[in-house]
């Protein structure tokens, strides 16, 4: 009789702290996919339920506090983890219950300051903003913010020219003394997607590529993040994980998911093309 033995492998491992999406297109399941196509074993704090789909946030269950501050310390406890990704923060409570495992653990950290759904919905207590602000962005590696999303986080108007983007993301690395990379794929007049990376001693580097038409996708975002977050955990540079990032964001929406438009579809039609991506191609 033959005997099996197992092949035990150690792939690098990140965790992200984020909501879960039922609809499967953005926070910890957009992560979790983004993570396990770059090679990293992907560990998750839930800190939401989350009732969504592509147009629409239907309801938000908030995970009690102490239960996500059980969860991140527990396994910062048990894994060697490389990186830390942050996404939907739903609190001041759920924020501040998760600061002190994070400033312990001497780690890169990406904060997506998740505060708007691509439906326009708000996904954070308004009083969590200036938590983001004053708390958890100051101890990040990157903040990875939208364009509503910056304008928030520096209690200023969204931008209205490409300079204005520019002195934007720069005030937001100096406000908070780390690299910001302000997301611009949505920029009007612009006839690329394009993302600004501002590092605290003020250099702004530009990443560009061709804007992809004729899908509605959610999730973007989170997929950006957590794919840098992931080559963070690979050892890559921080200018490397952003490229990297880019690159793995254009190639998702190019092959992007569709399935046909249900009859009961309670979500605009336009909307109902579902291209939730992440998981049909190789990165």
């Amino acid at each position: 009789m033959s005997t099996l033995h197992p092949h035990f492998t150690t792939p690098p491992i990140a965790l992200t702290i984020a909501g879960s999406d039922c609809s499967a297109g953005a926070g910890i399941q957009a992560d979790l996919k983004a993570f396990h196509r770059a090679g990293i074993h992907g560990l998750s704090a839930v800190t939401c339920v989350v009732s969504e789909a592509p147009g629409i946030v239907e309801a938000i269950h908030p995970i009690p506090p102490e239960i996500v501050a059980s969860q991140v310390s527990l396994l910062l406890d048990h894994y060697s983890i490389r990186a830390v990704k942050t996404g939907m923060l739903f609190s001041v409570a759920h924020i501040r219950a998760i600061l002190p495992a994070l400033l312990s653990c001497h780690l890169p950290i990406v904060v997506d300051p998740v505060m708007i759904a691509t439906s326009g919905d708000p996904l954070v207590e308004p009083d969590a903003i200036a938590s983001y602000r004053d708390e958890l962005c100051p101890i990040s590696t990157l903040v990875t913010p939208n364009l509503n999303e910056a304008a928030a986080l520096l209690e200023t108007d969204p931008p209205k020219t490409f300079t204005d983007l520019r002195d934007l993301a720069r005030e937001l690395s100096r406000k908070f003394s780390t690299s910001v990379l302000v997301k611009g794929g949505h920029f009007i007049g612009l006839s690329e997607a394009v993302d600004l990376l501002a590092t605290a001693d003020g250099e702004l580097t530009e990443y560009r590529s061709p804007l992809i038409e004729g899908v509605n996708t959610h999730g973007t975002g989170c997929t950006l993040s957590a794919a840098i977050t992931a080559a963070l955990a690979n050892g890559m540079s921080l200018k490397e994980t952003i490229q990297h990032g880019k690159n793995t964001i254009t190639r998702a929406i190019a092959h992007s998911l569709r399935w046909p438009t249900q009859k009961n579809a309670r979500i605009p039609e336009e909307m109902q093309a579902l291209n939730l991506f992440g998981n049909s191609i190789d990165y």
